[in-house]
């Protein structure tokens, strides 16, 4: 498995992630200016196994650094800023690739609007993460 993504992968991903964000609602939009959004090709090897997964075998689409909102305290002020992070491997592997294909059962999988739906459910996973949601609401929400 590659981390890494070609120079025309990542202009193609980032033009992606730009139809997305003029995509989201106002409201949502908005809450990207409390935490940075930080887009790199794939998360480093340290940080999956930081997180218990293993690098060769796992992939990470995003991740909310910080502290959630629900969970602040006055004595949180003075941290860095909360982050969220999408990884483009990540993403294009869940989203099955560039390229449209059929799967066993006959459904379609992967292709520009597969990795777009990927984005914006990542997106969205990382902000609930922000707002203090947990793996099981999101699931239920759809944005897992």
């Amino acid at each position: 498995m590659s981390a890494q993504v070609s120079a025309a992968e990542r202009a193609r991903f980032d033009s992606l992630l730009e139809r997305v964000l003029a995509q989201l609602p106002p409201r949502i939009l908005a809450m990207l200016d409390e935490s940075p959004l930080v887009v790199d090709d794939a998360a480093s090897r340290e940080l999956l196994q930081e997180m218990g997964m293993d690098p060769n075998e796992d992939d990470l689409c995003g991740l909310h650094t910080g502290v959630a909102k629900t969970d602040r305290s006055v004595l949180d002020s003075g941290q860095l800023p909360d982050t969220i992070q999408l990884f483009r491997r990540g993403i294009i592997d869940q989203a099955g690739g560039w390229d449209v294909w059929t799967d066993e059962e006959g459904n379609p999988c992967g292709g520009e609007d597969a990795v777009a739906r990927e984005i914006r459910i990542t997106l969205l996973h990382e902000i609930g993460h922000h707002f203090g949601l947990e793996e099981e609401d999101l699931r239920r929400l759809g944005y897992e």
